[in-house]
């Protein structure tokens, strides 16, 4: 089968892009590494008071309306340039697509809309030198994604966790006369290496953290000639830090902590109103309520705590602190102007947005710098590798794909 070359990256390009993308993380961590939720006032705004005075005087509404598209503010400097290299760096540009043959509706099935776009779309991008003859669908779910791939004929296994997928998967596959063994499995725990064979293809859509690195490993050990990730919440991590997996990244100054990898979960391209709304209030009277702590402990320091049930969204204010406060076992004392506080925790509410705009110059160079670690690693196992979008980010965030082959 003929596969276009393009998006495909020697090794000496690989490490330079990474390292550019190293030079620059590093360099201005101190802007995207503060987190403007927990933190009154950040270290940056002093060095760039000018930018810190300007995002702070916008609203709600305007940090909104530039959430997923932050490089088109005009902002005051070092806005502009930053936004410039960071759009420069996160660049990977579009894999090719192929068109499949028509599905009609029968295997989209028991699938929401958006979900089944982005399997066809993954699809198309799968373009190997060899047809795979077995797909292997790494924490498949249902096994959507496999009897997608599957429907030429090939042969496909699906692994998963949860048993109840399993059995459910199954009696899809069954249904839809699509042959394919679905298998309970902890793709964790040491048996799993048994369930790869090299004439397997492994794939994997928007497997988080751990799950795509572990396949990457066992994967390449197995001998498997082809393999293909869309990487999903890489702060799904056991370690408190990020682990390297290539020779440039555990060379790197640049020390990743689980935490600074919640930054590429802050895009939210996909949530319809009703749930921004709720987002919004719940957030709002967190930072309420973190203005409070702060008063009553006398500690000007921000005390994790983690959202209520959203039940307690319909409760006033004053109950839903009080709610907190006992869960965090906090005395409140006496009387408070919880009207005032309320207005004052969606004012923080619009600084916190604003200023996390700064952050999210940052998000896709991060996402990259991480995809090309993987890619690096995959490299110096003797794979060829090509990356690049395989859909729209409106479709998901989380777009980019890893496509690896060996000779």
């Amino acid at each position: 089968m003929s596969v276009p070359e393009t998006n495909l990256a020697t090794p000496a390009q690989l490490l330079a892009h990474f390292r550019a993308l190293d030079q620059f993380l590093f360099a201005h961590q101190q802007l995207w590494r503060p987190k403007p939720f927990t933190a009154l006032q950040l270290g940056w705004e002093t060095e760039h008071p000018q930018l810190a005075r300007w995002l702070r005087a916008r609203n709600l509404e305007q940090a909104e309306a530039a959430h997923n598209q932050p490089h088109l503010l005009a902002a005051p400097a070092p806005f502009p340039e930053l936004a410039r290299q960071a759009i420069a760096l996160g660049q990977l540009g579009q894999l090719p697509r192929r068109s499949r043959a028509a599905t009609g509706t029968r295997l989209g099935v028991d699938v929401p809309g958006r979900k089944w776009q982005q399997i066809e779309a993954f699809g198309s991008c799968l373009q190997f030198h060899q047809q795979p003859a077995h797909w292997l669908d790494w924490c498949a779910g249902k096994g959507h994604l496999g009897r997608y791939l599957a429907q030429d004929g090939s042969a496909l296994s699906c692994v998963e966790r949860d048993a109840q997928l399993v059995s459910s998967g199954q009696r899809l596959s069954g249904k839809l006369g699509i042959p394919a063994r679905h298998i309970e499995l902890d793709v964790l725990q040491e048996e799993a290496a048994g369930y790869l064979e090299s004439a397997q293809t492994p794939v994997a859509l928007h497997a988080c953290g751990d799950l795509h690195v572990r396949l990457m490993q066992l994967a390449s050990a197995a001998g498997c000639r082809q393999l293909a990730i869309a990487p999903c919440c890489y702060n799904r991590i056991r370690a408190e830090h990020y682990q390297p997996l290539s020779a440039a990244a555990r060379a790197s100054a640049l020390q990743l902590e689980r935490d600074d990898l919640r930054l590429l979960q802050c895009e939210t391209v996909t949530a319809g109103q009703r749930v921004r709304k709720l987002r919004d209030l719940s957030m709002a009277r967190r930072l309420g309520f973190d203005l409070l702590q702060r008063q009553v402990r006398a500690v000007d320091e921000y005390l994790p705590a983690e959202a209520l049930a959203p039940a307690w969204l319909q409760r006033d204010f004053a109950a839903y602190c009080t709610e907190l406060a006992r869960v965090k076992q906090l005395d409140l004392g006496g009387e408070h102007d919880w009207a005032t506080l309320e207005t004052a925790g969606w004012q923080r509410l619009a600084n916190v947005r604003n200023l996390e705009l700064l952050r999210s110059l940052f998000r896709r160079p991060l996402e990259v710098w991480l995809l090309l670690d993987r890619a690096l690693f995959l490299q110096a196992e003797g794979y060829r590798v090509r990356l690049g979008s395989f859909c729209d980010t409106r479709l998901t965030p989380r777009n980019l794909l890893l496509l690896a082959e060996r000779e």
